[in-house]
């Protein structure tokens, strides 16, 4: 048997919607926690909405439009046409993605007329890429490569950072179309600009659409090459679509070269993708290939079964580009079950939708299928015309395993029809061709040829196989001289390795215990900035005070607080970390000191439900200074209405401390500090979360900002705490 089915399907073309690169590259969890901060509805939460909802296109639908939701809702609000022309453009996405064609081009054109409107040329470029894709899906070529070129004209106009997304697409229809160098030319343009922009997500793509046009010329070393490239680069960006389409292409190397389990675990793993992200065209193509490998096995029930299956897809949501390649491997099915009939119907079918989509490789699968069939069927005169038109188009394009299997199905019919010298000829260069697509020679057909034609090939001599001979003992000499050096040069390289080795681990050790110390030093500036002398001086004359006014109780009450304070301090102060309640303790108690006096600071210590605070430890003295700074300076000729609000939250697997105050703002205190004088409270903080940091293996940062930036008053303090969950 000599399916065709090797090209099982039209490779799928990485569905690469060109966006905002800038909102791909951020991690997703530095958009959240930035949706997290900006409460406002305005353009900022459009614009990181939209991101959010781009980032989670290929991983998470469900989040997606969730995101899109909120978005579309904010920007009809402000009437922030930009923002919506955005979000109408990513739910076409979706629709794309779960092969709604014709919805999502209606998504694509809506988003296009808004960014016509405002004149905003990145947009519109994007909607014409969009639109390229979706009609190359839908087997539109023609219309897919004047869309790109739209988009390029544009991008190319603006120095838009989208080109390299046009240029990958327009090399996917021209590899479709046959048109490999083109096709080549375009994929690799792409790729450099890619790399030179540290796209990875762009790298991954030309990588693996470089492998399909590698694949359709038959060099399966080179494409297998670029897949596995491209798949390293997927998953490291947890890349769903990416990765199943990668999987997709290897499965069907591996099948061609006959590993059919490897090919199978190939298809599995994408066909769980495809379902999860609800992608139709990507199941589609995954139950052909499956139905490939279940035909090379002789199971032709199980074949047909996924074959069906396929075909309703594809027919369904309107995949024209696949649907030739699955008609051609029915017709195979039915070929190998000898109901000529049946595979006559579906070969010429086939050749009628390749003709339609000017799809040159499911054309030559189409012709080879018809003459195999008139073949069969003794109809040689049809059989040679088919085969004929086979070779050319798989000549002229570079198809090496069409130009294989016309070969040979030429050499039958010339045989057949007792043409010798052609039949000799044309299996001379199925030969060829199949040694050239890693397949074994058929020593005994081409022996029985030679002597039928009544040629013969010269054996070699004796004088030639002692020459080998000679050769071999040459080679074999030389070969162990090498392993001689390469022994002696890999003691060398293990002693060497092993130097180096406890070279690395003594200064390991070293940077280790000097990272000890410095903590603890550290540590100790921290203990010397939360409990100062002027806060203690402060605390006394606050107590001398109330003792002479005879306020008995006022100062018993005032005593008490101290002293617990100070006690938690100096507690907290020996251990690495304590229990959430304890730090919160011990702030409470000095606000409540700071307060005790004239009450002249409004306070909150708010804790999320999901945290608790029992049973979280975190390192100690790293909120109260913060607390300390906003009493002591946000507040300047401010005497009413003074708020300080403490909010700890858990998002993304992280601790937030906020500390807000509604004073003056950060940006006005630095106007107001001379210029020499630091935030020792800041400084230490942050030499002490960098240490924090490498021994809790977990973020640990600050940032300050002035609240006028949010149309508010005052500072927020935004401090990503390390911590540990102590087991119940």
């Amino acid at each position: 048997m000599n399916p065709i089915n090797k090209y099982i399907l039209l490779l799928f073309s990485f569905l690469f919607f060109a966006g905002n690169v800038q909102c791909q590259n951020i991690a997703i969890d530095s958009l959240q926690n930035e949706l997290s901060r900006h409460v406002l509805k305005d353009t900022t939460r459009v614009n990181l909405l939209n991101a959010l909802a781009f980032s989670y296109f290929s991983k998470d639908m469900a989040k997606t439009l969730e995101y899109l939701e909120e978005a579309d809702a904010i920007a009809e609000v402000l009437q922030f046409k930009k923002g919506e022309a955005r979000s109408i453009y990513i739910r076409g996405i979706t629709e794309a993605i779960q092969a709604n064609y014709d919805q999502a081009l209606g998504y694509y054109n809506e988003a296009l007329q808004l960014y016509e409107n405002i004149d905003f040329k990145k947009g519109i470029a994007n909607c014409y890429n969009a639109m390229g894709i979706t009609h190359k899906n839908k087997g539109e070529l023609r219309k897919s490569v004047s869309y790109y070129k739209k988009a390029i004209r544009i991008e190319d106009e603006i120095g838009s950072n989208n080109l390299s997304a046009s240029l990958l697409n327009l090399g996917t229809s021209y590899e479709v179309l046959g048109d490999f160098d083109k096709a080549i030319s375009y994929l690799k343009k792409a790729l450099s600009i890619a790399k030179a922009d540290e796209n990875e997500q762009r790298v991954a793509y030309s990588l693996n659409n470089l492998g399909n046009v590698y694949q359709g010329q038959g060099n399966y070393p080179l494409a297998l090459e670029h897949y596995n490239k491209s798949l390293y680069i997927n998953e490291k960006l947890g890349d769903s679509l990416g990765i199943a389409n990668n999987l997709l292409s290897m499965g069907a190397i591996y099948k061609i070269q006959e590993y059919y389990d490897k090919a199978m675990r190939c298809y599995e793993k994408s066909l769980e993708i495809y379902k999860r992200i609800d992608s139709k065209n990507g199941i589609s193509l995954i139950l052909n290939g499956i139905g490939t490998i279940h035909e090379e096995k002789g199971d032709y029930s199980s074949a047909l079964d996924n074959y069906v299956d396929a075909l309703s897809i594809s027919k369904q949501i309107g995949a024209k580009s696949s649907i030739p390649y699955i008609l051609n491997n029915i017709g195979e099915v039915y070929l190998a079950l000898k109901d000529y009939r049946t595979a006559n119907h579906y070969f010429t079918e086939s050749k009628k939708n390749g003709l339609e989509i000017e799809s040159k490789q499911a054309l030559c699968g189409a012709y080879i299928g018809l003459a195999r069939t008139y073949t069969n069927q003794k109809e040689y005169n049809s059989a040679l015309s088919n085969a004929l038109k086979a070779k050319k188009i798989s000549k002229k394009h570079g198809f090496l395993d069409y130009q294989k299997e016309a070969s040979e199905i030429l050499s039958k019919i010339y045989k057949a029809t007792g043409n010798y010298k052609d039949a000799l000829e044309s299996h001379q260069q199925f030969k060829i061709l199949n040694d050239s697509l890693f397949n074994k020679e058929n020593v005994e057909k081409i022996t029985q040829l030679e002597y039928e034609y009544k040629y013969k090939q010269a054996l070699y001599s004796a004088s030639i196989r002692e020459l080998k001979l000679t050769k071999t003992v040459i080679a074999t000499n030389k070969n162990l001289e090498q392993s001689q050096k390469n022994l002696l040069l890999g003691v060398i390289a293990f002693l060497m390795l092993a130097l180096v080795l406890g070279v690395i681990i003594f200064f390991l050790k070293l940077r280790n215990e000097k990272s000890k110390t410095q903590n603890i030093v550290i540590e100790q500036k921290l203990l010397r900035s939360q409990m100062t002398p002027h806060f203690i001086f402060n605390s006394l004359s606050v107590l001398q005070g109330m003792i002479l006014n005879k306020e008995d109780k006022k100062s018993v009450s005032y005593l008490s607080k101290f002293s617990k304070l100070l006690r938690i301090t100096l507690e907290n102060s020996r251990d690495k970390t304590v229990l959430l309640s304890q730090e919160l303790m011990a702030i409470e108690n000095y606000l409540t000191l700071q307060n005790l006096e004239n009450e002249s600071y409004q306070y909150t210590v708010l804790v999320d439900d999901a945290i608790d605070r029992s049973l979280v430890k975190i390192p100690p003295m790293l909120i109260q200074p913060f607390v300390e700074n906003a009493i002591e300076h946000a507040f300047v000729n401010q005497k009413e209405n003074r708020k300080i609000d403490i909010h700890l939250n858990y998002l993304n697997k992280e601790l937030i401390c906020t500390i807000t105050d509604n004073g003056i703002g950060i940006d006005s205190q630095k106007e107001n500090k001379k210029p020499n004088k630091k935030s020792l409270s800041t400084t230490i903080t942050s030499e002490r979360l960098k240490i924090l940091s490498k021994d809790f293996n977990m973020k640990g940062s600050i940032i300050i900002e002035d609240r006028k930036k949010h149309n508010e008053q005052g500072t927020v303090v935004t401090l990503v705490i390390p911590y540990k969950i102590q087991v119940a």
